[in-house]
């Protein structure tokens, strides 16, 4: 045999092995878990952990009361302190007394409320911030929705460095129409993304509302590593998983496909029955993350 036909052989062989390696890696990345938490905040930390959740989602202003003295803060926070469970994130970031678009937008108002919620944020360990906050973001009635766009867009990267310094992710969330006027859909969120163009500003997709706006799973993978946070429930009454039998599996087979390890946090109208209905949902969800 020459010795050409030789190395062509070896070289095919080392490429299969290669291969056959890539393939399993894949395969052992797109099996592992994302971390499962609930929207539920502090005060409900100890339940979250014995059924078995990885974190806690709370909320910004009654978890990091960013408007509030410090003292306050840390009188509410020695209550909690020291977590028995993670906090990873907190939703509800501006109020609609603080816009983020319209004429009325105050900047150094912007700046110093993501400060706040920054610094508090890093006092308990959350490290991601969700930025849906519908009414702060809405558009007002005849108000020109390029200017506004380019507003939450200058919004976004005022308060960049802020959450560089103190380690904090913003998420922006799309959220249905039936919520909020201006951005809707994930895909439209990579777009915002790009367009802030900071690593401390990123994206979140929710189910519930993916499935409101019938964006299908393809615009997870066309968001791919911009995703760093998800939150779930089920489209009927925004109910949580388990409830009325929600496939959620496609969403979860795109989330594998683009390596997604974060969060998925359920954002849900929880029944009278709370241990219950967190029970249901956790076993739902990482019985569909293994099958889809």
């Amino acid at each position: 045999m020459s010795t050409s036909r030789r190395e062509f052989l070896w070289m095919g062989a080392v490429g299969s092995v290669a291969w056959s390696a890539r393939t399993i890696a894949a395969g052992a990345e797109n099996t592992a878990s994302p971390l499962f938490g609930a929207c539920r905040g502090p005060e409900q930390q100890a339940l979250l952990k014995e059924i078995g959740y990885d974190f806690w989602e709370g909320s910004v202003g009654s978890v990091l009361m960013p408007g509030d003295p410090d003292d306050a803060f840390e009188k509410k926070a020695a209550k909690w302190l020291p977590l028995v469970l993670p906090g990873r994130s907190c939703a509800g970031f501006f109020p609609a007394s603080i816009p983020l678009v319209g004429p009325q937008v105050d900047w150094e108002a912007i700046e110093r409320h993501a400060r706040s919620t920054f610094r508090r944020a890093r006092r308990l360990g959350i490290d991601h911030i969700v930025l849906g906050s519908g009414a702060a973001r809405k558009i007002p009635d005849g108000f020109d929705p390029a200017r506004a766009r380019a507003q939450f867009i200058e919004a976004c990267r005022r308060m960049a460095p802020a959450a560089a310094e103190f380690g904090v992710t913003v998420v922006l969330e799309p959220l249905n129409r039936a919520e909020t006027n201006f951005f809707h859909r994930v895909d439209e969120g990579a777009e915002l993304v790009d367009a802030v163009a900071h690593p401390n500003i990123q994206l979140l997709a929710d189910i519930y509302h993916m499935m409101r706006e019938d964006e299908g799973p393809e615009s997870i993978r066309t968001a791919g590593a911009r995703l760093r946070h998800c939150h779930i429930a089920e489209k009927a009454n925004r109910a949580p998983p388990g409830t009325g039998g929600e496939d959620f599996r496609p969403y979860f087979r795109a989330l594998k496909e683009i390596g997604y390890q974060g969060g998925i946090s359920i954002e849900a109208r929880w029944g009278t029955d709370l241990a219950a209905d967190l029970r249901r949902a956790l076993d739902v969800m990482r019985r569909q993350w293994m099958e889809a």
